[in-house]
């Protein structure tokens, strides 16, 4: 099979949260939308994190006011990105190499990065085997 690239394989498009909104907020946008992560922009819409719900029980369990704490006091600031035209197989091997599930797909917006995909594992499996 052809290695394609991300903007080949992966519809675009991506759900967000702001660093400022509630733990509460992103629980009930992650229910809503029957996912496990948000990418994490901040005002002007640039990455700068990611939050999962492995964050949100971690929060649960260590703070009994979790659901008031700040999306930006939990989220993983260190986010493994890929632009574009990177090909799968750059994928497949940043989720293998870094023990992930997920990467996020960027464009550059001047000296930062707008989130444009996210490509999860399951993303992966289902485009190798052809299930669109």
């Amino acid at each position: 099979m052809k290695d394609m690239a991300v903007l080949e394989a992966k519809r675009l498009g991506v759900i967000t949260c702001r660093e400022t909104e509630s733990l509460k907020q992103a629980t009930c946008t992650m229910r809503q939308h029957n996912i496990s992560a948000l990418v994490v922009v901040n005002e002007t819409g640039d990455l700068v994190g990611v939050i999962t719900r492995t964050d949100l029980v971690r929060a649960c369990y260590q703070q009994p006011d979790w659901m008031t704490q700040s999306v930006r006091d939990y989220m993983n600031a260190d986010v493994v990105t890929v632009f574009l035209d990177d090909p799968m197989s750059k994928v497949m091997e940043l989720l293998i190499e870094r023990h992930i599930h997920r990467v996020v797909a960027v464009e550059p917006h001047g000296e930062r990065f707008k989130p444009v995909a996210v490509l999860s594992a399951a993303d992966v499996v289902y485009h190798m085997a052809n299930c669109r």
